[in-house]
């Protein structure tokens, strides 16, 4: 088969489309004949040789995909050859094949095209898990999101909605901010131009934000707290803004505030597992009812990985970028 690969880590050049073995499903897991994949800033740390892949999962780029079950390797059941499917990777999407584990798949929603299917499982599976199952978001609470016109957010915007939390987001243009508010943001911060701890502060009448999802990671840190509300929850899900960070334990104490901070692609299989159930189960309707979409920018074909990195980097894009089989 091929697959992306990265020689010498560097910049969107180093990303080359190589003839390399065949993967071969074990216990547990299925081979997939990709259809899609999607770029997450992930992969572009892993191309700059700043994100090493865990202990055994493929060395290819590429944490989530979309296409059909081909083989199933031993102790599988409940998927059959010919099975539309998407899932959750360590690694390895960026490529024609791809093995998986049984526990990290997801049918294809009802009403979603297979290619686009594509850019769900990390986000939504980034977005439940922390917002939902650790944050707590509930109905008529207000959550934060910064970059709302990223995959993670305008997948987090859908799902608060959904579920009648009131919803404000931070992006870096007014066209960006247009586009989160079709989604349904309620809150429409400028970063740029604008400071969000007080324009949160503002739209809840002083209260503050009950969860905020953040990818930023240090730089943010100070001001997240500033903009929870008593009784918040700060969910740390990047670090694009630094990884060191001081946290002020006095007023995190005075709000009786939570810090969280949390990444998919090292945990046990067990958890990615509960994970991509729970996501089955709460979010799956969604999409075949049409309340949640997947938001995708454009397609890239795959072999052209670099340009498709490019567009990441330069935050010029809503959405999710595909990459899909030549």
């Amino acid at each position: 088969m091929h697959a992306i690969t990265i020689p010498e880590p560097g910049g969107p050049e180093a990303l080359v489309w190589n003839e390399v073995p065949d993967p071969v499903p074990g216990e547990g897991e299925v081979l997939v004949e990709v259809v899609a994949s999607a770029v997450n800033r992930a992969d572009i740390l892993q191309r700059q040789g700043f994100y090493d892949p865990p202990p055994g999962a493929s060395p290819y780029p590429g944490l989530e995909c979309s296409g059909r079950i081909i083989d199933l390797g031993p102790g599988v059941s409940g998927w059959a050859v010919g099975d539309e499917v998407c899932a959750l990777l360590a690694g390895g999407g960026y490529a024609e094949k791809v093995v998986v584990p049984a526990g990290q798949l997801l049918p294809v929603p009802h009403g979603v095209d297979l290619k686009q299917a594509a850019a769900l499982p990390e986000v939504v599976c980034t977005v439940w898990s922390n917002v939902f199952m650790v944050s707590h978001l509930r109905p008529g609470e207000t959550l934060l999101v910064h970059g709302g016109s990223s995959g993670i957010g305008t997948m987090a915007i859908q799902l608060a909605k959904a579920v009648g939390a009131k919803v404000a987001v931070t992006a870096g243009s007014p066209e960006k901010l247009d586009r989160c508010a079709e989604l349904g943001a309620d809150v429409l911060v400028n970063y740029r131009e604008q400071d969000f701890v007080a324009e949160v502060r503002k739209a809840t009448d002083g209260v503050g934000a009950d969860v905020v999802l953040d990818n930023m990671g240090a730089k943010y840190l100070d001001r997240n707290l500033q903009a929870l509300a008593v009784n918040g929850r700060l969910a740390i899900i990047g670090m694009q803004g630094g990884t060191k960070g001081e946290l002020n334990i006095g007023m995190l104490l005075n709000k009786r505030a939570a810090v969280s901070a949390t990444s998919l692609r090292a945990r046990p299989l067990g958890e990615k597992a509960a994970i991509v159930a729970a996501v089955r189960e709460h979010v799956w309707p969604l999409l075949a009812s049409g309340h949640v979409r997947p938001i995708v920018d454009r397609e890239v074909p795959m072999h052209e990985a670099a340009t498709a990195h490019r567009l990441v980097e330069e935050s010029g894009h809503v959405g999710k970028v595909l990459l899909v089989k030549p």
